[in-house]
């Protein structure tokens, strides 16, 4: 039988969430992120090159990336992509080469698109998680880093009990509480061609993880077919 932390959102139900999200965003998440996204940024910084931003939202990150990176950004929500082109014009972001509304469980772009793969606050928000990885490792370059922010549940205790019995108003909010390093861990063992890095936590609260993941760099063109297969 699934668990809660298993099927327990939908993509109607994220995007309609974050569009409510979207108006005030930056005001609520704004602060409380900025080590996280300062994190991310700074390991996505050290591959460089082309980098792709999944779940862009209202692009706060994209004026703190170097101009020595191209950037792309995704978002399944319309309204936090709006915000996030607006931000792009008013600052006159000349080394974002575009965003789009894009589903991270159907990514448009080819195998081996991307030098890194950056996603902030994703993985447990989306319906089908190990889909997304999934993604992100078929258009990352062999030899390149997906770099997650992402919150992780506690393993027992009484955050443990709390984060099962906030699960449903959780999401309503269009994310999960109860979120297991476990399901990454499981990922890994199915993909050999991609390894676990590092994992840290970052604030707040110690309840989010810096987690880093790299492709072998022989893998070449004919990971993608591995990855639909280990699916």
């Amino acid at each position: 039988m699934s668990t809660l932390s298993e099927v327990d959102l939908d993509a109607q139900t994220v995007t309609k969430a974050y569009a409510r999200w979207a108006p005030f965003y930056d005001f609520v998440f704004g602060a409380v992120f900025e080590r996280g996204r300062q994190a991310a940024i700074a390991a996505a910084e050290r591959i460089g090159g082309h980098i792709l931003e999944v779940g862009v939202g209202t692009g706060m990150c994209l004026p703190l990336y170097s101009k020595k990176c191209q950037i792309s950004g995704v978002d399944l929500s319309e309204p936090m992509l709006r915000k996030a082109q607006e931000r792009v014009r008013e600052l006159g972001l000349t080394n974002v080469e575009g965003l789009w509304v894009m589903d991270a469980e159907r990514l448009s772009f080819p195998d081996n698109s991307f030098d890194a793969v950056v996603a902030q606050h994703v993985i447990s928000t989306a319906p089908n998680p190990e889909a997304v990885l999934d993604e992100l490792a078929r258009v990352l370059k062999p030899g390149g880093e997906i770099v997650l922010i992402s919150r992780v549940g506690a393993d027992a205790g009484v955050r443990r009990t709390f984060e099962h019995w906030f699960q449903p108003a959780a999401r309503k909010l269009g994310w999960r509480s109860e979120f297991l390093f476990e399901r990454y861990s499981r990922w890994t063992a199915k993909h050999p061609g991609m390894h676990l890095l590092e994992r840290r936590a970052v604030p707040p609260f110690g309840h989010f993880n810096l987690i880093r993941f790299g492709k072998d760099g022989g893998a070449g063109s004919g990971y993608a077919s591995e990855i639909r297969a280990a699916g």
